[in-house]
């Protein structure tokens, strides 16, 4: 975090908390919420001020709870998560894959893919799912020790019987280059993949879609972000 942001706090360790006025969608875009109702659904506004962007980017952390926030000075400011806490891209002229806020992955540990065929990952710098759009990509990189692409394994799972809750262990996938530890570093090592269902995925990868007060879980309306 900033040093500003960390004096801030220790200066006025006791301002609250609020909920209900960023949420962080599927792409990776940050949208506020004026009317305070992120955790109604409220569809919010997208940010363009690039200034901004970049202090939240460099400002967002999580709690031991899982539950994820962007540090705005002395006030914590909760983040609805429509997808995973972290939203990664892959650049395939770098070899990288990077957070929307700016972090470069080293390292997969774990895989999940549920049944509409996100791929969501347990990473170095956090919970995190695919980017939709870069799902091509990976699918042409990862393959199981069978041989098998990720397509291919999805496949696999839809013609399947529906697995328990809990999922199913899959063979590990592993990157397909004749020398993966030149490209896309945090693929070079086989992670395995495991299918589960939609509803799980925030419990297995430990983090919470829409946090709220521990009393309350309702927007709060009556306060407004400290500016």
């Amino acid at each position: 975090m900033d040093q500003s942001v960390l004096d801030a706090v220790k200066r006025w360790p006791d301002v609250p908390a609020v909920y209900g006025w960023l949420s962080l969608t599927p792409r990776g875009e940050w949208k506020l919420h004026p009317l305070g109702d992120a955790q109604a659904g409220g569809l919010g506004q997208g940010i363009s001020n690039t200034q901004i962007l970049g202090f939240m980017d460099r400002n967002y952390a999580d709690q031991p709870d899982g539950a994820w926030f962007f540090q705005n000075g002395p006030q914590r400011v909760f983040v609805r998560l429509d997808a995973a806490p972290l939203i990664v891209h892959v650049d395939p002229n770098h070899q990288t894959l990077t957070t929307h806020h700016g972090k470069t992955l080293q390292h997969v540990f774990h895989w999940y893919c549920d049944e509409t065929g996100q791929l969501y990952a347990k990473t170095d710098c956090g919970p995190a799912r695919i980017d939709d759009r870069d799902l091509q990509v990976l699918a042409e990189v990862l393959r199981s020790a069978e041989g098998l692409t990720l397509f291919d394994l999805f496949e696999a799972f839809e013609l399947s019987e529906t697995p328990q809750s809990g999922g199913s262990e899959q063979p590990a996938l592993t990157h397909t280059l004749s020398d993966p530890l030149k490209r896309y570093p945090a693929l070079s090592q086989a992670a395995p993949l495991r299918f589960l269902k939609a509803a799980e995925i925030a419990q297995a990868l430990h983090f919470i879609p829409n946090p709220g007060p521990a009393a309350v879980n309702s927007p709060s309306l009556g306060r407004k972000i400290v500016s």
